[in-house]
């Protein structure tokens, strides 16, 4: 099993800035994909960016060039540095571990962008 915990998030005006932060713990393996993905009430959840174990990121169209995805394999955490952040921005986000064809999920931490 392993166990994810977001952080990080909370209430920024728009042009503001946060990172949010997923730790992983327990049986952790070194080849792995991590994403963030957020959902807005009333939407479906959608991918936001990810990164592979070989560093590899991929990002939605409409973050790209405003989030940044990152990882400290030693930490066993995974960021997401979010920049000129915009109320749509504004979502539950949920961190994703896959390993071994297996999905975990975080319990999520809202960010809220208004004025």
């Amino acid at each position: 099993q392993v166990q994810l915990v977001e952080s990080g998030g909370g209430l920024v005006q728009p042009g503001g800035s946060l990172r949010l932060s997923c730790a992983a713990s327990g049986s952790i393996r070194v080849s792995y994909v991590m994403a963030w993905y957020r959902q807005a009430p009333g939407k479906q959840r959608e991918l936001v960016a990810s990164i592979s174990s070989s560093g590899n990121t991929n990002y939605a169209d409409s973050v790209k060039g405003r989030f940044t995805i990152s990882r400290d394999n030693a930490k066993k955490t995974v960021y997401l540095q979010m920049n000129s952040l915009k109320p749509e921005d504004t979502a539950v986000y949920y961190c994703k571990r896959v390993q071994l064809g297996n999905s975990y999920w975080g319990q999520g931490t809202q960010v809220t962008v208004s004025s």
